[in-house]
């Protein structure tokens, strides 16, 4: 099979320019467009330059409709209002859309899961191996250990980040639910301050610290009576999101399209 066609959206970005080095470094893909938002001062420079490579003869666009013709894929960490717009775009192109913008609001869920009619889209609030097996463990530790074990997710990012908490919190809160059973914006506590009261029992917890540099730190914690239990994830460089997100482009080429999961991408089952 030849060379998968991969284009890179929010190119000059720090995701961006991680995944650009990723499709560089990677067999079996190709880099064939780089997108940056009107305006940028980073239009029309070479997208392996601004990635701090060797030029790559690719350089970065503000016109995403001819790149997406020519493409079998692309790579989407921007912001949800740009990835609704790469959405519609992959959909009409019958591309794969790897997806790992965070803090997509409902109606933004929706018009993603619409262009799942018509392309293949791997969406994760997190594209790592290790975060998606700490969620398969959450999912096992919430199932097995009862409502007397309070559940808290705590996860800190670099000063940077703009939304709250983050996607991979959500995704092992989300987790945490479904081994419990319950739907997580009906047992859910965010945002704790002044006279709360007691904690209410069956609630899912979310503390969210942010400064410096951190790529990003997820603790879920078990607190029973007498005991407790961690399960942690630490994350030291952005590239283990960006080799996630190429191996799920490559695992979408040439599936049916909907809207997948790396629990899909990973072969993770109950």
């Amino acid at each position: 099979m030849s060379e998968m066609r991969l284009i890179v959206v929010g190119a000059a970005g720090r995701m961006g320019q991680a995944l650009v080095r990723a499709v560089a470094a990677a067999e079996g893909v190709t880099l064939s467009g780089a997108v940056e938002r009107a305006g940028s001062p980073h239009l029309g420079r070479d997208a392996g330059a601004v990635a701090g490579l060797e030029p790559l003869g690719v350089p970065i666009s503000d016109d995403p409709l001819p790149l997406f013709a020519a493409a079998d894929g692309v790579l989407d960490f921007t912001s949800p209002a740009a990835t609704v717009q790469f959405a519609e775009l992959a959909a009409q192109a019958r591309i794969v859309h790897v997806v790992g913008t965070t803090g997509c609001s409902a109606d933004d869920e929706a018009k993603i899961h619409a262009a799942a009619r018509h392309a293949v889209v791997v969406k994760s609030g997190n594209m790592s191996l290790g975060v998606n097996l700490l969620a398969q463990l959450v999912r096992q530790a919430a199932r097995a250990l009862d409502a007397e074990f309070d559940i808290e997710v705590v996860e800190m990012h670099h000063r940077m980040k703009v939304d709250a908490p983050s996607g991979t919190a959500l995704l092992l809160g989300e987790a945490a639910a479904a081994g419990r059973g319950v739907d997580l914006g009906a047992h859910s506590a965010r945002g704790r301050d002044g006279h709360t009261g007691a904690r209410r029992t069956g609630d899912i917890g979310f503390a969210s610290l942010r400064g410096g540099t951190v790529v990003g730190d997820h603790t879920v914690v078990f607190a029973g009576p007498g005991e407790r239990i961690e399960l942690s994830h630490r994350a030291e460089d952005r590239s283990l999101f960006a080799r996630g997100a190429l191996r799920a482009a490559l695992w979408g080429r040439g599936r049916k399209p909907g809207l997948y999961t790396m629990a899909d991408v990973l072969g993770f089952s109950d």
